[in-house]
């Protein structure tokens, strides 16, 4: 019997979604870990200033950019947790910011989260909160518009192309929120999403402290 637990223990234990290696009961092997952990910014803060302040656990390449592409992609929704948590515990750590915030997660089209299973802004955002203590409204904002992909888009195609994409969500239709609120995304790169989002809520008088991101671009 012990023979048998062995080999099922061995066959059925999940392997590292980065590096194939076993893993033992964690969302990625502590050698991938620590590789994540070498994309971190020194300062997540340093750009919490001007139109919109930027908060940034990582810098989008290596680990960081592998993780979230399994998060995405490969449908691994399990590592939402442990990037989450990365970015609470940054965020906690960080002096001088605000202590009362709602977190609204950056919205998905309907049919573009039915594919994928998930919003993967949402998962990364309960993870958040549960350490921050912050309450989340998911269904802050919507998406009412399914727009293309925008990486390969100039700043200016992604503003025609997200113009009216995102609206008031329900959630803030029935009772706007009394504290300030923090977007929270996966990826920033030129800001154009966030900036949209952060106007749908200021046109309902809703105010936008700032946006925290797992990962940033370098250009």
């Amino acid at each position: 019997m012990r023979l048998l637990d062995s080999v099922l223990n061995l066959v059925l234990r999940p392997n590292c979604p980065l590096c194939d290696r076993p893993l033992n009961g964690q969302e990625l092997c502590l050698a991938c870990q620590r590789r994540l952990d070498d994309c971190r910014q020194r300062n997540p803060r340093q750009q919490w200033r001007g139109e919109l302040p930027l908060f940034a656990w990582g810098t989008y390449n290596g680990t960081l950019k592998r993780a979230i592409a399994a998060l995405k992609y490969e449908n691994n929704p399990q590592l939402a947790r442990l990037l989450g948590h990365r970015m609470a515990e940054a965020w906690q750590e960080s002096p001088r910011l605000p202590k009362s915030l709602m977190v609204v997660p950056i919205p998905m089209h309907p049919d573009k989260q039915r594919q994928r299973g998930f919003n993967q802004a949402e998962r990364l955002a309960r993870y958040f909160c549960d350490l921050t203590g912050f309450p989340l409204a998911a269904k802050g904002l919507q998406r009412v518009k399914n727009t293309q992909p925008l990486f390969q888009l100039t700043p200016q195609q992604r503003q025609q192309t997200l113009f009216k994409a995102i609206a008031l969500g329900p959630a803030f239709q029935r009772r706007p929120p009394r504290q300030q609120v923090l977007l929270l995304d996966d990826i920033h790169t030129t800001g154009t999403t966030t900036l949209e989002a952060k106007a749908v809520l200021q046109q309902h008088h809703i105010s936008v402290a700032g946006v925290a991101v797992l990962a940033k671009t370098q250009r």
